[in-house]
């Protein structure tokens, strides 16, 4: 396994140039949808060309045909059609603003809205400064790391090590998003226990649902774990998120990872639940318990 805390130095590290501009609690607001640009950036990047050479052949269909096609050619549920990538943007400082955002709108619809959870517009011009340059310097830094060899396992350690850093620079309680790997793991284990004899069936499909889902991290763990057991089975993830940073991570996992992301809903589960009329096969979950739940139950119980 890649060592995801060092990884997680090197994208700390990008903070530092922050400093100045930024309030410390803020830092997490251009570092994680960096990290997320990036990430999904590296996981296209061997399939770039051959979309960009097959959108001419496209240009003429729907836009829901088109998505469909230059899916496939990506090898993923999602895709970009931009010219540009993290190397073609600092290879032009002088227009890394508008670049970047061409890049941004090259995502497909479903990766597109990921970004827009992360409200990172108005941060590109705001970094935008010639006297600081400092979205060119924080573009550079990250497009020196490369994501292209991990694991979507390994992403979610390096996501939800930076989560917790950045909590901890905002008096936030770490705990509210992080469950450790091997509590999951165990979670799993004893949430599967009494069905091997059902989930080593060949061709089984089983559904599991988090209700307070943060970066997807028990989602990944329950997938991983019956893929340990069969390989010809299959788990499908369901999940909701009220944090907009947790919920866009978790949404960009899901599309990378072949998963469905409209399976993962946006809000606080007690007041709307966003898959109400769902049911599953499991279910497990780390619940915010240091989080004072007092406004969600006075909202349900104005029938908010």
């Amino acid at each position: 396994m890649i060592d995801f805390k060092a990884k997680a130095n090197l994208i700390w590290a990008v903070a530092d140039l922050l400093r100045g501009d930024y309030k410390q609690a803020d830092y997490g607001k251009i570092i994680l949808p960096m990290t997320v640009l990036r990430r999904l950036d590296c996981v296209l990047e061997p399939t770039k060309q051959k979309v960009l050479d097959f959108l001419p052949r496209v240009e003429k269909m729907s836009t829901a045909a088109i998505d469909a096609a230059l899916n496939k050619v990506a090898g993923f549920n999602f895709h970009n059609r931009s010219q540009y990538n993290f190397k073609k943007l600092v290879a032009d400082p002088n227009n890394i603003a508008a670049n970047l955002r061409n890049l941004i709108n090259g995502f497909s619809a479903g990766a597109r809205e990921i970004i827009d959870y992360f409200n990172f517009d108005e941060h590109i011009s705001r970094m935008d400064d010639p006297k600081t340059n400092l979205l060119f310097l924080v573009v550079k830094r990250f497009e020196e790391i490369d994501f292209a060899h991990m694991t979507s396992i390994e992403m979610g350690y390096v996501f939800e090590e930076l989560i917790r850093r950045f909590a901890e620079l905002s008096n936030e309680t770490a705990g509210e998003h992080f469950t450790p790997r091997e509590v999951i793991r165990l979670m799993v284990n004893l949430l599967f226990l009494n069905d091997r004899d059902i989930l080593t069936t060949k061709g089984i499909v089983k559904t599991m649902y988090d209700p307070a889902c943060g970066t997807g991290g028990m989602l990944s763990i329950g997938e991983e774990y019956l893929q340990e057991l069969n390989p010809a089975a299959r788990l499908e993830v369901f999940g909701q998120e009220i944090n907009p940073e947790s919920y866009a991570i978790c949404k960009s996992d899901m599309l990378i990872k072949g998963q469905n992301p409209a399976n993962i809903k946006f809000g606080n589960t007690f007041t709307v639940d966003g898959l109400e009329y769902e049911k599953f096969d499991y279910m497990l979950s780390n619940p915010p318990f240091g989080v004072e739940w007092r406004k969600a139950e006075e909202n349900d119980q104005t029938g908010a």
